[in-house]
């Protein structure tokens, strides 16, 4: 196993934790602290909202957010856990509280015709995915358990595009209901992110 390399970023990942809760929470099941147990990214961004009216996608600004992911990555394992903060003075709290805490896994299987499957185990809800060989391009599709037939979305589609090279990673969540077998949406977040190697300083950065 690798020795942990902690890279510092700048991402945008989720608005939706207005689902997430402790009946539903997927809780890490071991009590065990380790910094140097596996490889781990630790992510530090932005996403910008967007809102689904009258067949066009129109910008909601109080629903912007920044967050942290600490994504560790165990073989085919990976368990993230995502800080987020809304900072805008109008948000209206329909998304849940300004500063919320989820927590992912994420099983992906060997390479079958160039791809990965993955299992998805949330706070947030549980699904499938896929991904290509070396983690490029990724799609995570989840079902949320405890939305009602009032709620505006009942799914979410997240898209990743890890460009490991150049130190970027752009991702969109996709909220959307599935209704009579057609897909209606919602909102979307558009995430950028960039990463920093682990390492340390000459001196005070002043």
């Amino acid at each position: 196993m690798k020795k942990t390399t902690i890279i510092l970023a700048s991402l945008a990942f989720l608005g939706i934790a207005s689902c997430t809760s402790t009946k539903t929470a997927v809780i890490p099941l071991s009590d065990k602290l380790e910094i140097e147990d596996t490889y781990t990214i630790i992510w530090n961004g932005i996403s910008e909202a967007y809102r689904y009216e009258n067949g066009n996608w129109k910008r909601s600004p109080s629903f912007d957010y920044q967050f942290n992911v600490v994504q560790k990555r165990y073989d085919k394992l990976w368990k993230s856990v995502k800080s987020m903060h809304r900072l805008h003075p109008d948000y209206n709290g329909k998304a849940g509280q300004r500063h919320q805490t989820m927590y992912f896994e994420i099983s992906y299987t060997p390479v079958i015709d160039s791809l990965r499957n993955a299992v998805i185990k949330s706070s947030i809800g549980n699904g499938t995915g896929k991904s290509d060989k070396e983690y490029r391009k990724i799609e995570l599709n989840m079902d949320m358990p405890d939305a009602s037939k009032f709620s505006p979305y009942n799914k979410i589609r997240i898209t990743q595009h890890y460009q490991y090279e150049t130190g970027v990673l752009t991702e969109t969540v996709f909220l959307y209901k599935v209704k009579d077998g057609k897909e209606i949406p919602f909102m979307k977040n558009q995430e950028t992110a960039y990463f920093y190697i682990r390492g340390k300083l000459d001196k005070a950065p002043l």
